[in-house]
């Protein structure tokens, strides 16, 4: 048996004297390690109530060795989920590469905790736009440049086009060099004035019954934008999320700042939140659109909830190189 398997079991048979000592009928009868955590799956007799065994989560790290333990019921199974002491990184490229074809404009997010691909289909219509919203280090925008690569390499620039509003300029690192861009603004007097000439793309798509091809703006700090362009800029970024979808036009949208006064009357039309680590309860709940998500508890560091119809979905986000193998592709797919 490797050394990993060997772990693995001891802390399995841990979790199980622990729940003894405290009389609980519990075996660990399988698992699966993701990049970042390895969870236990235990099954427990009739009669065994739950709380007596997510209160000894405290126990159960201390005799894991560490820093804290997530226990969870989802189906027939307790699961007992414990952050690995090396965690790997999940590499953009090697996932791609092992997906084969996608449908156009699917998008890449990283690994669930199943540790299967996951995937986001931007034109389905429970997904419309995507508010990424988490906390200083969480890796929202790291996120963002994830999901702008994957679709950059799985879609052509003349079916997929990009407009990025980067408040610090420097943000999306490699998407900004991407055949599929065409334009990139830091200035917020440039990006109202683009914004606006978007509601009136999207109005004359509309008219003409026409969505392709498809557009992606991508905003890397949504309450900036809205700070710096006032009035303007929020009647132009509610009226693309309103309408916006129909047009073939999507939003991509991060913030550090979840609050019921940021999202304010574009709240409905973001169905589809993907929620790193926040600073608290209040900031999760507005964030996921959701209470009880449980975003506060998150480790950072590319740990997400996807919220999807009311249902949190854990991953662990890829992580795009700084190679330029996406915007050469989209390149070679152009030719």
């Amino acid at each position: 048996m490797d050394t990993q398997k060997a772990t693995l079991h001891r802390n399995a048979a841990r979790i199980e004297e622990v729940l003894r000592r405290h009389k609980l009928a519990v075996f660990v009868q399988g698992g699966v390690m993701t990049p970042r955590f390895v969870t236990f799956h235990m099954r427990i007799r009739p009669g065994t109530r739950v709380t007596a065994i997510t209160r000894l989560d405290e126990e159960i790290a201390l005799a894991l060795n560490a820093r804290t333990v997530r226990i969870y019921r989802k189906g027939s199974l307790i699961h007992v989920e414990a952050p690995r002491e090396r965690s790997a990184p999940v590499r953009l490229e090697p996932l791609c590469a092992g997906l084969g074809e996608l449908p156009p404009f699917t998008a890449v997010l990283g690994v669930e905790e199943t540790g299967a691909p996951l995937l986001l289909h931007l034109p389905a219509p429970d997904v419309a736009h995507c508010l990424i919203a988490g906390t200083t280090g969480s890796g929202k925008t790291a996120l963002a440049r994830t999901i702008l690569t994957s679709l950059a390499r799985f879609n052509r620039p003349d079916d997929l086009g990009m407009i990025l509003i980067d408040p610090k300029g420097r943000n999306f690192g490699l998407p900004r060099t991407f055949p599929h861009v065409a334009a990139v603004m830091s200035e917020p007097e440039a990006a109202a004035r683009h914004l606006m000439s978007m509601v009136e793309l999207m109005e004359a798509r509309d008219r003409a019954g026409r969505n392709r091809p498809l557009l992606i703006l991508a905003v890397d700090e949504l309450a900036d934008l809205l700070q710096s362009g006032g009035k303007p800029v929020e009647t132009a970024l509610t009226r693309l999320a309103q309408r916006g979808r129909e047009a073939g036009i999507h939003l991509l949208a991060c913030t550090q700042r979840p609050t019921a006064a940021l999202i304010g009357s574009m709240k409905a039309n973001f169905p589809t939140r993907l929620v790193g680590a926040t600073a608290g309860a209040d900031e999760a709940r507005y964030a996921a659109g959701m209470a009880g998500s449980g975003a506060e508890k998150l480790e950072g560091k590319g740990d997400f909830l996807l919220i999807v119809r009311g249902r949190a979905i854990r991953f662990q986000a890829a992580w795009a190189d700084s190679r330029p193998d996406a915007a050469e592709t989209g390149k070679e797919q152009s030719a």
